[in-house]
């Protein structure tokens, strides 16, 4: 069993950068392929990034938003850059054990979750 901690959501501007972390405990974090998945009100949850053996991005998010692991202290990180209102939403840390799966963007295939953290970026 994986247990995922979401923190460092916040209040932003438009323009304005936060970072999240997940911190990871119960199994073997290096082996494990993590992601972000965001979920805004009225609408369903949408895969953001993910990291494994490669790195993904949502194209809604590419070139703003970098996600990165450090294995040792069992964390994963996102880096939210150039931050717009359309970003509001609770982000999500999610994690499964297929490090190598072809499937990286579709939230049922991920089975260990966070309990999300609120972003909220002002116009």
């Amino acid at each position: 069993q994986v247990q995922l901690v979401e923190s460092g959501g916040g209040l932003v501007q438009a323009g304005g950068s936060l970072r999240l972390s997940c911190a990871a405990s119960g199994s073997t974090f290096s082996s494990l392929r993590m992601a972000w998945f965001r979920q805004a009100p009225g609408k369903e949850r949408e895969f953001v990034g993910a990291i494994s053996w490669s790195v993904w991005y949502a194209e809604s998010v590419k070139g703003r938003f970098t996600i990165s692991r450090d294995d040792a202290k069992n964390t994963l990180y996102l880096q939210m850059d150039s931050l717009k209102p359309e970003d509001t939403a609770v982000y999500f840390c999610t994690a499964n054990n297929n490090y190598y799966s072809s499937y990286v963007r579709r939230a049922d295939e991920y089975d260990y979750w966070g309990q999300g953290t609120q972003v909220t970026v002002s116009s």
